[in-house]
């Protein structure tokens, strides 16, 4: 991004901010930072103009008669906390119970991506992700896991490194079936 308008926190802004800061924002270090850091904010935010119904083009050719969970875990999270934009990452687990129509699995990763890619609370991440799924692809049951770690904690406030926070979301028959539940939880973790 080279030209900044009223929509993005563009160059010159990122210019404003090393001079806030006490910063030359032409030192030979940082002459090209303000464009870096608004490509970064752009990436990093790219989940806004995602559309997650386009991302889970569901099919039926292989899955039709399969009726017990799949799950894909261990998705990579990058994500920014909205209250202190500092990030936080971690991994996710998904798992779903078709009723005769499935989604590509790499598409599960994607719809990750997708609602991580905004500024976010975890709760929501999770939240999103499972009522995502449970709304384009119909399915009997929805599980996600996520764990991460925020940097708000880590390198701020209370300071301490490794703490993980863990979010579920269970619709559908996950919500009332324990044994289901269960066998959700044993291969999500």
């Amino acid at each position: 991004m080279s030209t900044d308008d009223d929509s993005t926190f563009g160059v010159n802004d990122w210019r404003r901010l090393l001079r806030s800061l006490g910063e030359d924002p032409m030192r030979q270090g940082l002459e090209e930072t303000p464009d870096r850091a608004s490509r970064a904010w752009t990436h990093w935010t790219r989940g806004y103009s995602e559309d997650p119904s386009a991302i889970l083009k569901t099919f039926s050719d292989g899955g039709e008669n399969y009726n017990q969970l799949i799950v894909v875990k261990k998705i990579p999270v990058y994500s920014h906390c909205e209250h202190h934009l500092a990030p936080f990452f971690g991994h996710a687990a998904i798992g779903y119970l078709p009723t005769g129509r499935i989604v590509g699995l790499s598409k599960l990763t994607r719809l990750v991506n997708c609602f991580a890619a905004r500024l976010q609370v975890q709760e929501r991440l999770t939240q999103q992700i499972a009522q995502s799924l449970l709304e384009h692809l119909e399915p009997r049951a929805v599980g996600v896991v996520i764990r991460c770690r925020h940097m708000c904690m880590e390198s701020r406030g209370i300071a301490v490194a490794g703490e993980e926070t863990v979010t579920s979301s269970m619709l559908g028959e996950l919500e009332t079936n324990q044994a289901q539940r269960a066998e959700f939880f044993s291969l999500a973790t």
